[in-house]
């Protein structure tokens, strides 16, 4: 291509410090070093991780920095040395890579990696510079991903190559929240035919959860949300309840334990706070529940609980990308995206184009907004 080996101008949001409205600038993007990968941006969606690490909520990362985490492109450059994607290609890139020599990525029920941003910084790339500049000035990486700008590089084990008919503005979602939601289900939880799941959260993610849930065939799957205005989708996409926890006097864990008798199966949270992920925990059959923790907590938070929530019985466990490893299964689940077994565009409320993307995050905050994609 006419760019390879070159310095691209874009554009890009850059968080040039916490709490501030991101900014579109015109970034510079070096070529990619041996290993890694440039990509084309050309949809991504808006994350609440995305919005927590904008609040600052993330100490590890640090500004200014590029956000983003949620994109699908193609492939415009590659590094000396990659060989599985080539310039033209369609790709997903991946907060949670899969470098395939490690022990956690060998191991077959690990979907976790030793270069994971939970292991080592992800600010830089892993020579420790930067592929981006503005106004001459080193713009941070996040989790090596940075779907805010038209161009971004990445390396090459975060990314999967998908199928070349994928929608790139629909199979986006697939690199984070719904892949998320739905392997929490499927993968993590092992949800069985006929069982009772509580999801808490019914946001992009806490959503894809009830289509895990559902997938797996739960017969009851109560959703757990003070905003009652998701209610009617949660239903559309297999939730058999809704409660709004301010509609009761008494803890949501007792409502939901009086509702199934001795409580779920299955209990997700989707949320990300100390509280709901004690009562979701709580919520679950003392002697054979099972609590999958799917939320993002700020980074020092700490969970204080009764021991004795556990010594009964229950399992709480905790879920990164719904546990599929992801060079190997985000394309299997784009696949799946092609031949109909699942629906995840019910999750897109709105699409805009990229320049506005400070509204997507206004959406995302005001509870109007399962999904934004923006559109380069």
């Amino acid at each position: 291509m006419a760019t390879a080996g070159k310095v691209i101008r874009c554009r890009a949001a850059v968080a040039w410090a916490p709490g501030k409205p991101l900014s579109i600038e015109e970034v510079e993007v070096a070529p990619p070093k041996a290993g890694e990968v440039r990509i084309k941006i050309v949809a991504t969606g808006i994350c609440h991780t995305d919005d927590h690490t904008l609040k600052g909520s993330l100490s590890s990362v640090e500004f200014p920095v590029i956000l983003g985490h949620e994109g699908a492109g193609i492939v415009e450059s590659i590094g000396e040395g990659v060989t599985s994607v080539k310039p033209g290609d369609k790709v997903i890139p991946l907060a949670i890579p899969q470098c395939g020599e490690c022990s956690f990525c060998r191991n077959p029920e690990s979907n976790f990696c030793q270069k994971s941003h939970f292991s080592e910084p992800q600010n830089l790339l892993p020579d420790k510079t930067s592929r981006f500049s503005c106004k001459g000035k080193q713009i941070h990486h996040f989790v090596w991903v940075s779907t805010f700008a038209e161009y971004t590089v990445v390396p090459e084990y975060t990314v999967a190559k998908i199928d070349a008919a994928a929608p790139l503005d629909k199979v986006c979602l697939l690199g984070c929240g719904f892949s998320t939601g739905y392997g929490a289900a499927i993968n993590t939880a092992k949800v069985k035919p006929g069982s009772t799941c509580a999801v808490f959260g019914l946001g992009g993610v806490g959503l894809s959860v009830v289509m895990g849930c559902k997938a797996a065939g739960a017969s009851r799957i109560i959703g757990v949300d003070i905003n009652k205005d998701k209610f009617a989708t949660a239903k559309k996409l297999g939730a058999t309840d809704c409660i709004n926890p301010r509609d009761f006097q008494k803890p949501i864990q007792e409502v939901l334990t009086e509702m199934t008798g001795q409580g779920v199966d299955y209990s997700f949270e989707a949320i990300g706070h100390e509280d709901t992920m004690i009562a979701a925990l709580a919520s679950c059959n003392m002697s054979s529940g099972v609590c999958v923790m799917v939320g993002l907590l700020d980074s020092g938070s700490e969970i204080s609980i009764n021991p004795t929530l556990l010594l009964t019985g229950r399992t709480w466990k905790g879920t990164l990308l719904g546990g599929w490893k992801p060079r190997e299964c985000i394309p299997k689940l784009v696949s799946g995206y092609l031949e109909k077994k699942f629906n995840s565009d019910l999750l897109i409320t709105q699409t805009l184009p990229f320049a506005q993307v400070n509204e997507g995050f206004e959406l995302l905050r005001a509870g109007k907004s399962i999904r934004t994609v923006l559109l380069f």
